[in-house]
């Protein structure tokens, strides 16, 4: 029964309701213990934040709060995505009663999700009693600190670890003097002393096969895994809160992304269901105020991207060269732990042109902060501002230099986004006695939150400005009160320049106007545009005053100069005209389709187009016949022609023979150097001896090395006879041949033969397949000592003939050769049928195709 009254109000809880309403998401604050002076507007600015809120998407932070005060609006908060303060408050009720889960993704103090301390007033008798959090269940990341709450009960009797996710989350829950027991029914654990107000258990009573909440004590009670802070049913639709994302009321992982994998087509494509990741939800398009970067919603994007506006949306984009320089604000990135400009910083702010963020002026920034050794400001380094053009969160000015007057350093700023505002607002300017003006002159929009201005004693000028014009929402505010009477400032002529719409104006002159009257020249509200006179002539856009080209002529009559923009906008030119466009010259070889065009002026100041056969520098139609250079060109162009030729020839003949002298290099450096160095012997006959000798080459600086065979004669046959014979070798070039690289006179060297004796059947039978006589039959050739030791082995796919020194080239007529001497070692088979057998030993072509196989 104890555990039944324990789960009752979860199981009597509606499920989860997806926030698909706008306006039930609101923004948080990052304030801390800071509040405003005045007491009442800080609990106005309190309800105006959250009044029909149900996710806070940032902090939310109660501090500073009468005893008096009706809280009922804050029952709607359902989620909070940073931390909870509440501190410094009087009153007895904290109405958070369908908070159901605090995220945590900011801290308090970088420890603490749920921070509740100081509330009570030390002289009487108003203090927080009692925590409205019945219906609080997870706390996804942080700790809790709950101390020096005088009056309040019941908060040592919750049971924090089934709260918190973290079981290493710092817990520090301090119980105060004026404990008081729980209803019977609660097992102990309370909120309150009524029976509803029992603590609610979702994960310490669960089974042990849960992996995360539950509503029950069965296994068949667990809840989705994507639950956080309980659930009414196991499916992922009936999570009171989701631990990662809500499409639609169903909590998953991620949302649906932009793209999807078809297995059919096994391409990626576009889903039309796609959403964008905001905060905890998934929702069809990002707020106003946020910029999409791929598929989620972000504050700002990164640092390799810039921020554009497309459809009035705003995207992140890569950047094509070097982005805008983006730059943290107070309280963000590298100034964290800033909490004001201040001299120390202000650097960090050089040619800023958007700034993440926050800019803050307290008076420890402007006057110096001698606690932390940071001296006073120099108010000309203020100018670093003027680079500005967008804040995306707040400005907040609660300080400023003396002897500045005005907020002209801010004159080029057009955007406050309101990404993050302070209390609610995103312009702040308080108690600043010296400020006359403000001169926000290029200010167009205030995207998100309330402007707050008052008790600046000498400000003009704030009462004109038509402020919902700025706004991008409705529920925009504008607080404007205790500045200078505006009668005060009519006498002292501090109002808006004639010039100025009713829109109103930052400050004094024609260039301050939130819009004009009549037209504007750039910044400026003018009474017309420079249609007829002035020495700069104009056409009007709209209301706007824009410069005719520069080859306009001004016109002297009553009529315009130009109808719009560009050279080919002008009534009249002020020197001539290249069809419809005025120009300072005619072109002077523009490329045409083929060829180059060239151009002349006729008297009536248009350019026309020379004459086919006219040259460059036409002075009209007159053809080539008329043209009195015309022989002295074409000469010119005849010696030139002549003149390319002998230098191209030049440099052929000296590319050949410089090829020549290489080979000739090659060749000397070959016979006297190159194969001097014997490695073996690879056979010998009856002519002379083989040898292996490494053959160096050196192409293009490189060393190369490359085995050759070299056969070295035997001094009994005659030298120049075997010159003879080598010319005939030289020219045979087969694939089965060994092909004669060259000749060399030189002294004997050694080589030698191993591995003789490792040839099997296989390989001998392969290579006599190779060994083909048909090349040399069929060039009358005949070798006449086609023996074993003549056949090399490249590799045992390719076998190639050498030894061509018995090779003799016979006749048409001739069917064979009689030798002189030496013995007869190769014999085909019809020798020894017919007894050739003598030593002449006569030789033709077929006898000469005997191979060793």
């Amino acid at each position: 029964m104890k555990l039944a009254a324990l789960l009752r109000c979860v199981l009597l809880t509606s499920p989860l309701v997806w926030l698909g309403d706008a306006q039930s998401v609101c923004p948080g604050t990052d304030n801390k213990l800071s509040t405003l002076s005045d007491l009442d507007q800080q609990y106005r600015t309190l309800r105006k934040l959250y009044e029909n809120c149900e996710v806070v998407m940032g902090n939310l932070e109660i501090t500073s709060i009468d005893h008096n005060r009706n809280l009922s609006f804050l029952k709607s908060i359902r989620e909070v995505t940073g931390y909870v303060l509440v501190a410094l408050n009087q009153f007895d009720y904290l109405p958070l009663e369908n908070l159901r889960i605090v995220r945590g993704t900011k801290l308090y103090e970088g420890r603490y999700a749920l921070a509740i301390f100081l509330n009570y007033r030390r002289d009487g008798y108003f203090g927080l009693r009692q925590l409205g959090l019945k219906n609080l269940t997870e706390i996804l990341n942080g700790g809790v600190y709950v101390d020096q709450n005088k009056f309040l009960c019941h908060a040592d009797t919750i049971h924090w670890q089934d709260i918190i996710k973290n079981p290493k989350a710092e817990l520090l829950v301090v119980p105060s003097n004026n404990s008081r027991r729980c209803h019977r029914s609660c097992n102990g654990r309370c909120w309150g002393h009524q029976e509803d107000q029992c603590q609610s258990l979702t994960k310490t009573v669960c089974a042990e096969q849960c992996d995360g909440r539950c509503f029950g004590p069965y296994v068949s009670d667990c809840c989705h895994r994507e639950c956080a802070g309980g659930c009414s049913g196991p499916k992922d639709t009936d999570c009171f809160a989701c631990t990662n994302f809500n499409d639609s009321g169903a909590c998953v992982t991620q949302c649906p992304q932009p793209l999807v994998y078809n297995p059919t087509s096994f391409q990626l494509e576009q889903n039309p269901n796609a959403k964008y990741t905001y905060g905890a939800f998934c929702v069809k398009k990002c707020p106003h105020n946020f910029v999409v970067d791929q598929s989620s919603c972000v504050r700002a994007c990164p640092s390799n991207k810039m921020e554009v506006e497309e459809n009035r949306v705003k995207i992140c984009v890569p950047c094509t060269d070097i982005c805008p320089k983006v730059c943290d604000g107070i309280g963000t990135g590298s100034l964290q732990t800033a909490q004001t400009v201040d001299s120390s910083n202000i650097n960090k702010f050089v040619n800023c042109t958007k700034i993440n963020g926050n800019l803050i002026f307290l008076i420890t920034g402007i006057k110096g902060d001698s606690y932390h050794g940071i001296g006073a400001l120099d108010p000309e380094r203020l100018n670093v501002f003027r680079t500005v053009k967008e804040i995306t969160g707040f400005l907040n000015i609660q300080s400023w230099p003396e002897n500045m007057t005005d907020l002209s350093v801010f004159s080029n700023l057009a955007t406050i986004g309101g990404r993050t505002l302070y209390s609610g607002i995103s312009v702040l300017i308080l108690k600043q006695r010296w400020i006359s003006s403000l001169q926000f002159q290029s200010l167009k929009e205030i995207s998100a939150g309330n402007v707050y201005i008052t008790n600046n004693s000498q400000l003009c000028y704030y009462n004109t400005i038509n402020w919902t014009s700025l706004f991008r929402t409705g529920s925009q505010k504008v607080l404007i009160r205790s500045n200078r009477d505006s009668r005060e400032c009519t006498q002292d002529q501090m109002v808006c320049d004639h010039l100025c719409s009713d829109n109103g104006c930052w400050g004094p002159g024609p260039d301050q106007c939130l819009s004009c009257r009549h037209f504007s020249r750039g910044r400026t509200c003018v009474e017309s545009c420079s249609l007829y006179e002035g020495d700069v002539r104009e056409f009007a856009n709209g209301s706007a005053c824009l410069e005719c080209d520069s080859q306009c002529e001004k016109t002297a009559d009553k009529s315009p100069t130009c109808h719009g923009p560009g050279p080919d906008q002008c009534a009249k030119c002020l020197h001539l005209k290249d069809g419809p466009n005025c120009v300072e010259k005619c072109p002077d070889g523009l490329q045409g389709t083929s060829s180059f065009i060239f151009k002349y002026a006729e008297a009536n100041n248009e350019c026309h187009p020379c004459h086919a056969n006219c040259t460059q520098g036409g002075e009209g139609l007159r053809t080539s016949s008329s043209f009195p250079f015309r022989t002295p060109l074409i000469a010119a162009g005849v010696i030139g022609g002549l003149f390319v030729v002998v230098i191209v020839a030049l440099g052929v003949s000296i590319y050949i023979r410089r090829k020549s002298i290489k080979k000739k290099r090659a060749l000397r450096r070959f016979l006297e150097t190159e194969l001097v160095e014997p490695v073996k012997i690879l056979g010998s006959g009856a002519f002379g001896t083989v040898y292996k000798v490494g053959w160096h080459l050196v192409p293009e600086g490189e060393t190369v090395k490359i085995p050759v065979a070299i056969k070295i004669l035997n001094e009994t046959h005659g030298g120049l006879n075997y010159l003879g014979e080598a010319l005939i070798m030289a020219s045979m070039e087969h694939p089965h041949l060994v092909r004669l690289l060259g000749v060399c006179l030189s002294p004997t060297i050694q080589l030698g033969h191993p591995h003789k004796d490792n040839i099997g059947s296989q390989l001998l039978l392969n290579w006599c397949v190779q060994i083909g006589m048909m090349y040399l039959e069929e060039r009358r050739l005949v070798h006449r000592d086609l023996a074993a030791r003549n056949v090399l082995v490249k590799s045992p796919n390719h076998i190639k003939i050498t030894d061509f020194g018995l090779a003799r080239l016979l006749d048409v007529n001739e069917k064979e050769y009689n030798a002189d001497g030496g013995k007869v070692r190769t014999s085909a088979l019809k020798r020894c049928v017919a007894r050739i057998t003598n030593r002449q030993g006569a030789t033709d072509v077929p006898t000469t195709l005997l191979t060793k196989g």
